[in-house]
């Protein structure tokens, strides 16, 4: 390798975390590897494979769902129970269980529910309509009364729920978020915005100059299609569920718009890890 190689290998940016978000609206989880699958997006790496499939799962309005069954097509998410119009969803807790197959959620720190996805789900949709009948929806959320929900989608790859029709996974830089954190006048968790990557090694927004390029993320190949028009969600504190911070007008007063990150469409499989390189 020449040392102009070894540069411009030394300046592309590094992936810091990856995250999955197994129901849509819910928390995320942390991981190290991922496997990246055009038509598919995102899922979590082990030895013996893995179910964490990112948006796999939603929460829907029964009102909404055409058919009964719990394998529906993808839908806007004006017809799934999410943080943006119940932020009190953020106060919950869930984690998914590969090894029991278990939802765990917590609140306040006291487990509240343990359910198998696939024998309990009706005690999971029993959950859930009971806890948002207690919440009060922001004044633009479309689904404006709660409702029953019912937990849709598979693991096995069959279902996607992300909020673009066409499947993606999200990007955002370290510095852009750092960029936000200090006109915020506070550190910005990553998880307001919902990414799958986490990079750093880059300038705010330069992964805007990425877009119609086509990219190496670990194995894999991917093009970059898209900023992210952000929406209220991202005014929600992640773990409190509190709307805390004006993040939307300080991206306009400061920056001039309301975008971060990317949307990016898995071009050729592959695996990603933290500390590859994009």
């Amino acid at each position: 390798m020449t040392n102009d190689q070894r540069q411009m290998t030394n300046d592309q940016p590094i992936v810091t975390q990856l995250w999955i978000h197994p129901i849509k609206g819910l928390t995320p989880q942390e991981i190290d590897r991922a496997v990246l699958e055009p038509g598919l997006g995102m899922r979590g790496d082990t030895p013996k494979g893995s179910r964490l499939r990112d948006r796999a799962l939603a929460l829907m309005f029964v009102d909404a769902a055409a058919e009964p069954g719990r394998i529906v097509p993808w839908m806007s998410k004006q017809h799934f129970a999410v943080q943006n119009d119940w932020p009190d969803l953020a106060a919950l807790d869930c984690r998914y269980e590969e090894q029991s197959d278990r939802l765990i959620v917590s609140h306040n720190g006291v487990e509240v529910l343990a359910a198998s996805l696939q024998t309990d789900r009706d005690r999971i949709d029993a959950f859930f309509t009971d806890y948002l009948a207690g919440l009060t929806p922001t004044e633009s959320a479309r689904h404006p009364q709660p409702g029953a929900v019912r937990l849709v989608g598979d693991l096995a790859g069959n279902t996607r729920y992300p909020d673009r029709h066409r499947v993606h996974i999200s990007l955002i830089g370290r510095a852009t978020l750092d960029a936000i954190s200090e006109v915020a006048g506070c550190d910005i968790d990553v998880r307001r915005f919902r990414p799958n990557v986490v990079f750093e090694g880059t300038k705010p927004w330069e992964e805007f100059e990425w877009i119609g390029q086509r990219r190496s993320l670990g194995t894999a190949q991917i093009s970059i299609s898209a900023p992210i028009g952000r929406c209220n969600n991202i005014e929600v504190h992640p773990t409190t569920g509190e709307r805390d911070l004006p993040l939307l007008s300080l991206l306009k007063k400061h920056f001039g718009h309301t975008k971060t990150g990317v949307v990016a469409k898995v071009e050729v499989g592959g695996i990603v890890a933290i500390s590859d390189r994009l």
